[in-house]
């Protein structure tokens, strides 16, 4: 629980730091690190659903 804790906070950050470099603002920064990592963590949730049968229905081949 700690890595995702710490991978979280890494990606907050990551959005927050890119956002602000392009925008300069703090308030568009911000709520760009609260949305993009919540729907990217929406999104990863039905990839690996996606994935997860795509490999029960394609045993022989491994990605």
């Amino acid at each position: 629980m700690i890595k995702t804790l710490t991978f979280a906070v890494l990606h907050f950050s990551v959005a927050f730091s890119i956002t602000y470099l392009l925008t300069g603002s703090v308030l568009v920064g911000g709520a760009v690190a609260l949305i993009e990592p919540s729907i990217n963590t929406v999104v990863f949730y039905f990839h690996d659903k996606f994935w997860k049968k795509w490999e029960a229905k394609h045993p022989s081949v491994a990605i």
